[in-house]
């Protein structure tokens, strides 16, 4: 299981919520970013073992920064997640360098560990 988390998104209070959880299930939560830009930064800084990403930020789509996230010398696994369904976001996660989704409202810490072991 990865021991560090970076969560972006651009809800204050969706990322409290997932922090909880996450920390319940025995993560240890490195950060929250509220846009793509700043999730980019925070990653090169704290060098997360996975980055929990919403597909839809204000300055960069998830797909976007998890394609940028690859290029770090230390890439995180990467989740994305979005309050839309999965087959609402169709091929693009498929075709994304993702491990996978979750869709928010059936975040957590199991669902997980079924994507990144």
């Amino acid at each position: 299981m990865p021991k560090s988390v970076l969560i972006v998104d651009d809800h204050p209070g969706f990322r409290a919520s997932a922090r909880r959880m996450l920390e319940a299930s025995g993560y240890e939560v490195a950060g929250e970013a509220g846009d793509g830009e700043t999730a980019i930064a925070a990653c090169g800084e704290l060098g997360p073992d996975l980055v929990l990403l919403d597909v839809q930020l204000p300055d960069l789509d998830g797909f976007e920064i998890a394609a940028r996230l690859q290029a770090l010398e230390r890439a995180p696994d990467v989740v994305l997640t979005s309050s839309r369904d999965r087959a609402d976001l169709g091929e693009a996660i498929a075709e994304s360098p993702a491990c996978g989704f979750i869709a928010k409202a059936d975040l957590c810490g199991p669902a997980l560990a079924e994507l990144v072991g």
